[in-house]
């Protein structure tokens, strides 16, 4: 195991790196801890009630987003399986991928086309609903369409609504704040792509831009909703309802295994990769994960080489009080919905004792496996979502990765294993945009 110092070292070079958690414990063990340390995080039960509450607003969702009546209202992604994908990187890496590779493809999510789209959408309905029971104009047993009435809209319309963001959270609460009535206020950072800005725009969201860092966005906007009674704050950094609203994909995912007959046991072990950012959505489904899967699941997140905050915060156990910066590191990553110079505390630590690792990769890798995605199983992420997609290769080439299975007898468990590459964002691209991402990818032809 790597050193602090090789590690912080390998860092500030922007080299590609793995870092095994020291940390981890057994996960009954570790869920009991946290739930005495952090009395807000939820339990299993918990997370059913968010599932429940998602599912009521079911025919709001159909009413308001035509695209989510496919699915009856939920707000759920596919898990697809790419055997091209798998079979194309061969000759990148010089050998197999061993298990089989699924997309949990987040890009697909109604409403806000990224994997925010669970957290922001379940934060604001859940304050929308508590309004609504307060002020007397919703029962829990009407049909949630009532949501598009004016009476509804007139009582949103007092409040405002403040985040921070990149980019996907506040496309997520922007969208469905603004379809139910909200003002909404957007405080964006500086390296938040312009057809994001103009979306949320199009949609009458106030959009307030930064030149600084995702960080100064967050604090501003939390600076911005402490002054008025009538703001609403969502605090990407520490939100509980976020955190629940991510963790509903977790009860989501093991009905689409069982559906597809994805055994998930000691003998089966399940890997998943998850893009992280400043920690929010990563950590509710990771969390979630283990409260599922328990010891059958192995979680990684991954991060840009150019923005590793939650490798740094966790490795040296500073969590949110270190920032990439503190160690020269600049944040420039096309890797938008990860470019956070420091983590989320309560996420790092929630973590601690729960994932396996995390690793680091290149924008140039990012765009080459999106072009290779795109040619194998005709599909388009955008930058930031090909994270996960490093993750299997890392684990069977990386020589940190393959020693950890080595030392956790899983070497010879890897056949009957199943990866899952957790995509974050890309369906609303603007097309121009996608093809100059691919033709970029297409150039940019190495190893993996």
């Amino acid at each position: 195991m790597k050193s602090i110092e090789h590690l912080i070292e390998e860092m500030k070079q922007y080299n590609e790196t793995f870092w095994v958690n020291p940390g981890k414990i057994n996960s009954e063990k570790a869920l009991k801890l946290l739930q005495k340390s952090h009395p807000g995080l939820p339990n299993l039960e918990a997370v059913m009630d968010a599932d429940m509450r998602l599912r009521r607003f079911a025919p709001f969702f159909v009413s308001a987003f035509p695209e989510s009546a496919e699915k009856s209202g939920i707000i759920e992604s596919p898990l697809i399986s790419i055997p091209e994908f798998q079979k194309s990187v061969i000759p990148f890496v010089g050998g197999r991928i061993l298990g089989k590779w699924y997309l949990k493809a987040d890009h697909l999510l109604p409403i806000s086309g990224s994997i925010k789209a669970r957290g922001g959408v379940y934060e604001i309905i859940k304050f929308a609903e508590t309004l609504a029971l307060s002020e007397g104009i919703l029962n829990l047993e009407e049909n949630y369409k009532c949501f598009a009435e004016e009476k509804f809209k007139s009582l949103f319309g007092k409040y405002t609504i403040v985040v921070g963001s990149t980019g996907n959270l506040g496309l997520s609460i922007g969208t469905i704040g603004s379809t139910l009535g909200f003002k909404v206020m957007v405080h964006m950072s500086h390296d938040a792509k312009a057809w994001k800005i103009e979306l949320l725009r199009s949609k009458g969201v106030e959009v307030v831009l930064h030149d600084s860092d995702y960080s100064v966005a967050v604090a501003e906007g939390r600076k911005s909703a402490l002054s008025d009674p009538y703001s609403y704050f969502v605090d990407d950094e520490n939100s509980i309802e976020l955190f629940v609203g991510y963790a509903v994909a977790a009860l989501r995912l093991k009905q689409q295994m069982i559906d597809q007959k994805i055994d998930v046991n000691s003998e089966h072990p399940l890997f998943v990769y998850l893009p992280c950012g400043v920690g929010g959505a990563p950590g509710g489904i990771a969390y979630a994960l283990k409260l599922v899967f328990g010891d059958d699941v192995f979680v990684f997140l991954a991060e840009p080489t150019h923005a590793p905050c939650m490798m740094l915060g966790m490795a040296t156990g500073k969590y949110d009080r270190i920032s990439v910066g503190d160690i020269d590191i600049d944040l420039k990553t096309d890797a938008d919905g990860l470019a956070v110079g420091r983590a989320s505390g309560f996420v790092g630590q929630v973590l601690s004792p729960l994932i396996d690792g995390i690793y680091t990769i290149s924008d140039d890798k990012l765009y080459f496996m999106l072009f290779i995605l795109h040619e194998s199983e005709s599909m388009n992420l955008e930058p930031s979502a090909l994270a996960g997609l490093s993750g299997p290769i890392k684990m069977f080439y990386d020589s940190e990765g393959f020693s950890h299975l080595a030392e956790n007898g899983l070497l010879e468990k890897m056949e009957n294993s199943t990866h899952i590459s957790w995509a974050t964002g890309g369906n609303l691209v603007p097309d121009l945009m996608m093809k100059s991402y691919i033709k970029k990818g297409q150039g940019l032809s190495g190893t993996l």
